[in-house]
């Protein structure tokens, strides 16, 4: 080494990086011989007990059997005791059960690293990113693997969280103080799908077909007072989130029973904000009905374009009166005004009818100026910012096909990590 730093310190210019470089690997190269020989006296000092086997039968040692780790700091072998049952065979590694590397050849630190990297960008370019930020050499079917795997198990972890906030035997999550407003709210948007996730389904496409399968994301944040200006503000550190690839019927009960792990029995006020579809009135009805549900505003703005089109074509906006009876809420003017455009019939007649009736149905849920009055948000924009972070940042990006099994444990994993409760998560795995 003194050798080394002599011919490194004697070139004129060096090159810092290299330095850096070869001292990382150098101390990675120790770091794993230390953690070798750590393993070892582990190994040979803990406290061995009887190895029984699940049939309830005592296990025999079988010898040692050998594999290598891949950890953090490089490649390290671990020689571990099989054991199997005389009676119906089967196998255990104790030391494997111990150290958590069950069935694997990745440490819990690299497996975590791995699926943190799978679950932000596509799996070559996590593959990419591991070895160039920890030195690790990872195939990106590996890291796809792995990310699907830690996903799921992050998936059956909120479930049991799910079911105990639901029998109300989950820790209640600790409030910094009052919850004025507490904001629900949730939307859909399309993940592209293999061929196999598609077959028998209906959707968007000129033949009818589909090409994507809809994936339902729920957030929940708190209203923190007021700007300058008088409008509401949100606690940008407030929002977790919840989604998968499922029906509305079991969304509801995602949805509901994060809002209750949030807060929801404590909150002064309740706010569901939707896009005004039909399940997503379900939904409130169903889990939250003492909720103010307000269908968000921009929704309305679409609808009110789609109806322009559909009388004057693609590029017509609607007319200012009819923005401005939307932005105060006046849902049965609105109505009435471009009610008077209704074609005698046809296919715009019946295209206007489903439009009207749109507005008509979520009238109640529109009352804007009367919402702003009370201070509250009218916009579902964190929602949609959501859709756009957690599912399309990652699960839409060009030539991407998915099976929901796949993306169900993508989206739970990133949902989880957006939410800052993956540390929960992983602790509550440890052996």
């Amino acid at each position: 080494m003194r050798r080394l730093a002599a011919a490194l310190a004697a070139r004129q210019t060096p090159d810092f990086e290299a330095w850096e470089s070869l001292m990382l690997q150098a101390a990675r190269q120790g770091g794993a011989g230390v953690l070798s020989t750590l393993l070892a006296h582990w190994q040979q000092h803990a406290p061995r007990e009887v190895v029984l086997c699940p049939c309830g039968q005592r296990m025999r040692s079988q010898g040692i059997k050998a594999k290598q780790l891949l950890t953090t700091l490089g490649q390290v072998p671990l020689g571990r005791a099989l054991y199997q049952c005389g009676q119906c065979h089967q196998t255990r590694f104790p030391d494997d059960e111990r150290l958590d590397v069950v069935g694997t050849s990745y440490s819990p630190g690299v497996r975590r690293l791995m699926a943190r990297a799978g679950s932000q960008a596509q799996f070559e370019r996590a593959a990419e990113d591991l070895f160039c930020y920890a030195g690790l050499k990872v195939e990106p079917r590996e890291v796809e693997r792995l990310a699907e795997e830690v996903g799921r198990e992050v998936e059956q972890w909120l479930s049991a969280q799910q079911a105990q906030t639901l029998q109300g035997a989950g820790p209640p999550l600790a409030l910094a103080g009052p919850l004025p407003k507490l904001y629900v709210s949730f939307d859909g948007t399309g993940v592209p799908m293999r061929k196999s996730e598609l077959v028998g389904r209906r959707g968007k496409q000129a033949d009818g077909s589909a090409r994507t399968r809809e994936a339902k994301l729920g957030c929940v944040f708190t209203q923190v007072g007021l700007d300058k200006e008088g409008r509401p503000q949100r606690d940008p550190d407030s929002t977790t989130y919840v989604g998968a690839i499922e029906s509305s019927g079991l969304f509801g009960w995602r949805i509901y029973a994060e809002a209750r792990r949030r807060g929801l029995d404590q909150a002064q006020e309740v706010i569901a904000l939707t896009d005004g579809a039909r399940y997503n009135h379900t939904i409130v009805q169903t889990h939250f009905p003492q909720a103010v549900h307000i269908v968000d505003l921009f929704h309305g703005h679409v609808h009110l374009t789609d109806l322009a089109q559909i009388l004057w074509g693609q590029e017509a906006k609607a007319p200012k009166p009819w923005r401005d009876l939307l932005e105060d809420g006046d849902i049965e003017r609105l109505v009435h005004q471009a009610g008077k455009q209704l074609p005698a019939s046809g296919q715009k007649k019946k295209a206007m009818h489903k439009q009207l009736n749109y507005f008509e149905t979520n009238a109640p849920q529109m009352r804007y100026a009367e919402f702003r009055q009370r201070k509250y948000f009218v916009g579902s924009g964190v929602v949609e910012a959501g859709c756009r972070t957690v599912i399309g940042a990652r699960l839409k990006q060009s030539g991407m096909r998915w099976s929901v099994r796949g993306a169900n444990a993508i989206i739970a994993l990133r949902c989880c990590i957006l939410s800052g409760r993956f540390e929960d998560f992983w602790a509550s795995r440890t052996p």
